[in-house]
């Protein structure tokens, strides 16, 4: 008699239907689907995740945004501003989360996808308007003063994004969800924005030159234009 085999997890690029066959899903064949008995205590840890992000991204926008409008630093406000979609981002993230566990996986994924491109929309925004204030304040020779709450807020983001973007990937490829993915990977880049921008405070400290906040600024595009692409990306990366 045949039996038919039963299957405890399926790639990536599987999950919808056998006909993605872009290179976001190719690059990640590895990524499997909790079976059905621990997807609900896999969802509970991505909550405590996602209320974490929310909890630090409530103090990191507040004390950042605050601390930019003070030294009249484009670079925080954008930090900042950058806080405040992430904060969007970690929202939609319990609302999928939300929503699976009532409705269903195939019906969430629908409204991530939508979510995500969003986000990067948002980002995109972001960068321009970092490029059109930093170009100002390079034209009229323009500076910041340097702001120890900025400094303080933007160092301590690297060892807290590194942590929780690691625990999201973990927690992603797990439950098979692009957009916790996506989450974490603008963690990540965040992580990596902090870095650039703390570079750019001590330097001010140490020099006071008045042209040091807006080269740091239009150093942070680049990293605003990668977590924008990949959000942007992240709803064509398998077939409905």
């Amino acid at each position: 008699m045949d039996t038919a085999p039963t299957f405890q997890s399926l790639p990536a690029a599987d999950l919808p239907s056998a006909c993605c066959q872009d290179s976001c899903c190719a690059a990640e064949p590895t990524l499997a689907v909790a079976i059905d008995t621990e997807r609900p205590a896999l969802i509970r840890r991505a909550f405590r995740l996602e209320y974490a992000t929310v909890a630090w991204m409530m103090v990191e926008a507040a004390v950042a945004i605050w601390a930019g409008m003070q030294a009249a630093s484009v670079s925080l406000l954008a930090f900042g501003i950058d806080s405040l979609i992430e904060l969007a981002s970690a929202g939609v993230l319990i609302w999928r989360l939300t929503v699976e566990l009532r409705h269903g996986q195939a019906f969430a994924e629908g409204a991530e996808r939508r979510a995500s491109r969003m986000a990067g929309g948002l980002l995109f925004a972001l960068a321009a308007y970092v490029v059109t204030a930093a170009g100002w304040k390079l034209w009229t020779q323009t500076g910041e003063t340097f702001s120890w709450p900025g400094l303080v807020i933007t160092m301590l983001a690297i060892p807290v994004m590194s942590v929780l973007a690691r625990q999201k990937i973990a927690a992603a490829e797990a439950l098979g969800s692009g957009a916790m993915r996506a989450d974490a990977m603008e963690g990540v880049t965040c992580g990596w924005l902090s870095v650039v921008v703390v570079v750019g405070l001590i330097a001010q400290g140490l020099t006071d030159a008045w042209w040091v906040d807006s080269v740091t600024s239009l150093g942070i595009v680049w990293f605003l234009v990668k977590e924008g692409r990949e959000a942007w990306s992240g709803e064509e990366c398998c077939c409905d």
